[in-house]
């Protein structure tokens, strides 16, 4: 659950190699895509939809949350940023849990705030990242009223899972889950992948994956799987009618 990456790739797939223009049904060659994996020589028939959660299957992070962070630490932005994102990936695989990110937080920002403060600042990170894209989970139980699995691979840290799983019963709707820090990866190793299609009993090339971060999904790209970087609704709709899967899914 990391900020958008500033670059798209630039790897198509399409049945012949290339996207084909959503408004007029043609191949255009050259287009930069959002769509990765490997060129489809003919229909291929997907079984499951693998979805991140942070800015996937959630909206933008909460901005009460993030403001009430700045508040408790008196930092300013950008050096809130870089010790916030410092230590994610060893929350996320669970070197650090949610209390002892914040407390290494505050004492490499060298600050001392009042006592527990470190709580309060683990609760309101959590609560951050407990924003719902309605279209994408409305999506995902279409997708399995049509017959399709579906799972979740997110870096997760367990304070954040602990909240979300409280307040989001539709988390329930999903054949497979997969939660970094419980077992101590996190993407884009290529293990955690495995672990998530061995848990939904799928091959790769049967597999699509979509999520916010290039290196994400270039990690399920290096295992064999699909691929789409997400961005917005719209964008997804418009990359899976360019790659033809509108055909095989029903389209959110």
């Amino acid at each position: 659950m990391c900020p958008l990456p500033p670059t798209l790739a630039t790897k198509n797939v399409a049945r012949v190699g290339h996207p084909r223009s959503a408004a007029s049904g043609t191949i255009e060659a050259g287009v930069l895509s959002t769509i990765h994996g490997r060129d489809w020589e003919k229909t291929l028939a997907l079984r499951a939809v693998v979805f991140d959660y942070g800015k996937v299957l959630t909206g933008p992070q909460d901005p009460e949350a993030h403001a009430m962070l700045m508040q408790l630490t008196g930092l300013p932005l950008d050096r809130f940023e870089e010790y916030y994102w410092a230590d994610r990936l060893a929350y996320d695989e669970g070197s650090l849990t949610g209390l002892e990110f914040w407390r290494k937080l505050l004492r490499d920002a060298e600050l001392d705030l009042p006592a527990g403060s470190d709580h309060q600042l683990n609760e309101w990170d959590a609560r951050m990242w407990s924003t719902v894209n309605p279209e994408m989970v409305a999506w995902q139980q279409r997708l399995r009223q049509h017959g399709i699995l579906t799972g979740i691979l997110s870096n997760m840290g367990d304070t954040v899972l602990a909240l979300i799983e409280q307040e989001h019963a539709w988390l329930g709707g999903f054949d497979a889950k997969v939660w970094s820090y419980q077992l101590r990866m996190v993407k884009p190793d290529p293990a955690i992948y495995r672990h998530a299609l061995g848990l939904l009993g799928t091959r790769a090339d049967e597999t699509l994956f979509l999520d916010d971060r290039l290196e994400n999904i270039e990690g399920a790209q290096a295992v064999g799987m699909q691929g789409i970087l997400f961005s917005t609704v719209e964008k997804l709709r418009e990359d899976l009618i360019a790659a033809g899967l509108d055909t095989e899914l029903p389209v959110p």
